[in-house]
Protein backbone atom coordinates (compact mmCIF):
# COMPACT_ATOMS: atom_id res chain seq x y z
CA UNK A 1 0.00 0.00 0.00
CA UNK A 2 1.73 3.37 -1.25
CA UNK A 3 1.55 5.82 1.10
CA UNK A 4 -1.09 9.19 -0.08
CA UNK A 5 1.21 11.60 1.07
CA UNK A 6 4.82 10.97 -0.12
CA UNK A 7 4.10 7.89 -2.33
CA UNK A 8 6.85 5.02 -0.18
CA UNK A 9 5.53 1.65 -1.51
CA UNK A 10 5.14 0.30 2.15
CA UNK A 11 3.00 1.34 5.26
CA UNK A 12 2.26 -0.38 8.77
CA UNK A 13 -1.09 -1.33 10.24
CA UNK A 14 -1.91 -0.32 13.33
CA UNK A 15 -5.88 -1.13 13.76
CA UNK A 16 -8.01 -3.09 11.58
CA UNK A 17 -12.29 -2.91 11.83
CA UNK A 18 -15.28 -4.36 10.04
CA UNK A 19 -16.92 -1.87 8.74
CA UNK A 20 -20.22 -1.92 6.20
CA UNK A 21 -22.03 -5.01 8.43
CA UNK A 22 -19.09 -7.26 7.95
CA UNK A 23 -18.34 -6.51 4.45
CA UNK A 24 -15.31 -4.61 4.92
CA UNK A 25 -12.18 -4.33 6.64
CA UNK A 26 -11.15 -0.44 7.46
CA UNK A 27 -7.44 -0.05 8.09
CA UNK A 28 -5.75 2.68 10.22
CA UNK A 29 -1.85 2.69 8.83
CA UNK A 30 1.23 4.44 9.81
CA UNK A 31 4.32 5.76 6.87
CA UNK A 32 7.36 4.12 7.92
CA UNK A 33 8.77 7.21 5.86
CA UNK A 34 7.03 9.93 6.57
CA UNK A 35 5.53 9.17 10.08
CA UNK A 36 1.38 10.40 8.73
CA UNK A 37 -1.43 8.36 8.94
CA UNK A 38 -4.02 7.15 6.84
CA UNK A 39 -7.08 5.11 6.68
CA UNK A 40 -8.03 2.29 3.83
CA UNK A 41 -11.49 0.28 3.59
CA UNK A 42 -11.02 -3.18 1.60
CA UNK A 43 -13.70 -4.82 0.07
CA UNK A 44 -14.64 -7.85 -1.55
CA UNK A 45 -15.96 -7.04 -5.06
CA UNK A 46 -18.57 -9.33 -5.97
CA UNK A 47 -18.18 -10.09 -10.45
CA UNK A 48 -21.36 -10.68 -12.29
CA UNK A 49 -20.70 -12.50 -15.11
CA UNK A 50 -22.67 -11.74 -18.01
CA UNK A 51 -23.61 -14.01 -21.32
CA UNK A 52 -21.42 -12.32 -23.42
CA UNK A 53 -18.33 -13.69 -21.44
CA UNK A 54 -17.72 -10.20 -20.04
CA UNK A 55 -17.82 -9.92 -16.19
CA UNK A 56 -18.13 -6.57 -14.44
CA UNK A 57 -18.83 -5.73 -10.30
CA UNK A 58 -21.72 -6.10 -9.12
CA UNK A 59 -23.80 -3.11 -8.84
CA UNK A 60 -26.99 -2.37 -6.86
CA UNK A 61 -27.52 0.89 -8.94
CA UNK A 62 -28.45 -1.60 -11.92
CA UNK A 63 -31.00 -3.60 -9.72
CA UNK A 64 -32.97 -0.76 -8.91
CA UNK A 65 -32.90 0.85 -12.17
CA UNK A 66 -33.82 -2.24 -14.05
CA UNK A 67 -36.96 -2.89 -11.07
CA UNK A 68 -37.69 0.91 -11.50
CA UNK A 69 -38.87 0.14 -15.27
CA UNK A 70 -41.46 -2.58 -14.00
CA UNK A 71 -42.27 -0.37 -11.33
CA UNK A 72 -43.13 2.76 -13.35
CA UNK A 73 -46.50 4.12 -12.36
CA UNK A 74 -47.05 1.59 -9.19
CA UNK A 75 -46.87 2.72 -5.90
CA UNK A 76 -43.17 1.84 -5.01
CA UNK A 77 -41.05 4.01 -3.29
CA UNK A 78 -37.15 4.96 -4.27
CA UNK A 79 -36.51 3.51 -0.39
CA UNK A 80 -38.20 0.32 -1.48
CA UNK A 81 -36.45 0.10 -4.28
CA UNK A 82 -33.06 0.43 -2.24
CA UNK A 83 -34.18 -2.13 0.00
CA UNK A 84 -34.88 -4.42 -2.49
CA UNK A 85 -31.49 -4.21 -4.65
CA UNK A 86 -30.03 -4.66 -0.99
CA UNK A 87 -31.66 -8.11 -0.61
CA UNK A 88 -30.61 -9.16 -3.84
CA UNK A 89 -27.27 -8.06 -2.80
CA UNK A 90 -27.31 -9.93 0.50
CA UNK A 91 -28.87 -12.88 -1.01
CA UNK A 92 -26.28 -13.24 -4.12
CA UNK A 93 -23.37 -12.98 -1.29
CA UNK A 94 -25.04 -15.57 0.82
CA UNK A 95 -24.27 -18.24 -1.47
CA UNK A 96 -20.05 -17.00 -0.79
CA UNK A 97 -19.30 -17.13 -4.73
CA UNK A 98 -16.49 -14.49 -5.98
CA UNK A 99 -18.56 -14.30 -9.35
CA UNK A 100 -22.36 -15.18 -10.17
CA UNK A 101 -23.73 -15.53 -13.32
CA UNK A 102 -25.96 -12.59 -14.47
CA UNK A 103 -29.11 -15.21 -14.74
CA UNK A 104 -28.64 -15.56 -10.88
CA UNK A 105 -29.01 -12.30 -10.46
CA UNK A 106 -32.65 -12.37 -12.40
CA UNK A 107 -33.70 -15.09 -10.12
CA UNK A 108 -32.56 -13.31 -6.81
CA UNK A 109 -34.83 -9.89 -8.37
CA UNK A 110 -37.77 -11.99 -8.96
CA UNK A 111 -38.82 -12.79 -5.53
CA UNK A 112 -38.37 -9.78 -3.16
CA UNK A 113 -40.13 -7.85 -6.14
CA UNK A 114 -43.33 -10.19 -6.16
CA UNK A 115 -43.51 -9.35 -2.19
CA UNK A 116 -42.99 -5.77 -3.28
CA UNK A 117 -45.18 -5.49 -6.24
CA UNK A 118 -47.56 -8.18 -7.94
CA UNK A 119 -48.09 -6.18 -11.49
CA UNK A 120 -44.31 -5.03 -11.41
CA UNK A 121 -43.20 -8.64 -10.98
CA UNK A 122 -45.11 -9.51 -13.94
CA UNK A 123 -43.70 -6.81 -16.44
CA UNK A 124 -40.24 -7.92 -15.06
CA UNK A 125 -40.87 -11.58 -15.43
CA UNK A 126 -42.28 -11.00 -18.51
CA UNK A 127 -39.12 -9.56 -20.13
CA UNK A 128 -36.79 -11.66 -18.09
CA UNK A 129 -38.04 -14.52 -18.79
CA UNK A 130 -39.40 -13.77 -22.00
CA UNK A 131 -43.37 -14.07 -22.55
CA UNK A 132 -44.17 -14.43 -25.91
CA UNK A 133 -47.83 -15.81 -25.40
CA UNK A 134 -50.35 -14.36 -23.51
CA UNK A 135 -50.71 -17.73 -22.43
CA UNK A 136 -46.99 -17.20 -20.64
CA UNK A 137 -48.72 -14.35 -18.87
CA UNK A 138 -52.12 -16.51 -17.72
CA UNK A 139 -49.81 -19.25 -16.42
CA UNK A 140 -47.76 -16.64 -14.52
CA UNK A 141 -50.59 -15.13 -13.07
CA UNK A 142 -52.47 -18.56 -11.99
CA UNK A 143 -48.41 -18.96 -9.61
CA UNK A 144 -49.01 -15.75 -8.59
CA UNK A 145 -52.81 -16.27 -7.00
CA UNK A 146 -51.86 -19.88 -5.81
CA UNK A 147 -48.65 -18.75 -4.07
CA UNK A 148 -51.04 -15.71 -2.75
CA UNK A 149 -53.83 -18.34 -1.55
CA UNK A 150 -51.13 -20.38 0.02
CA UNK A 151 -49.96 -17.20 1.82
CA UNK A 152 -53.34 -16.51 2.91
CA UNK A 153 -54.31 -19.87 4.15
CA UNK A 154 -50.61 -19.93 6.29
CA UNK A 155 -52.00 -16.72 7.75
CA UNK A 156 -55.39 -18.01 9.00
CA UNK A 157 -53.65 -21.11 10.44
CA UNK A 158 -51.25 -18.93 12.34
CA UNK A 159 -54.20 -16.65 13.89
CA UNK A 160 -55.77 -20.44 14.91
CA UNK A 161 -52.92 -21.91 16.60
CA UNK A 162 -52.76 -17.87 18.43
CA UNK A 163 -56.15 -18.49 19.49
Amino acid sequence: MHCPFCRHPDSRVIDSRTADDGTAIRRRRSCPECGRRFTTQETVILMVAKRSGVTEPFNRDKIVRGVQRACQGRPVSEDKLAILAQRVEETIRARGMAEVPSHEVGLAILGPLRELDEVAYLRFASVYRGFESLADFEEEIATLRQHRNEQRHEQRQGQGADK
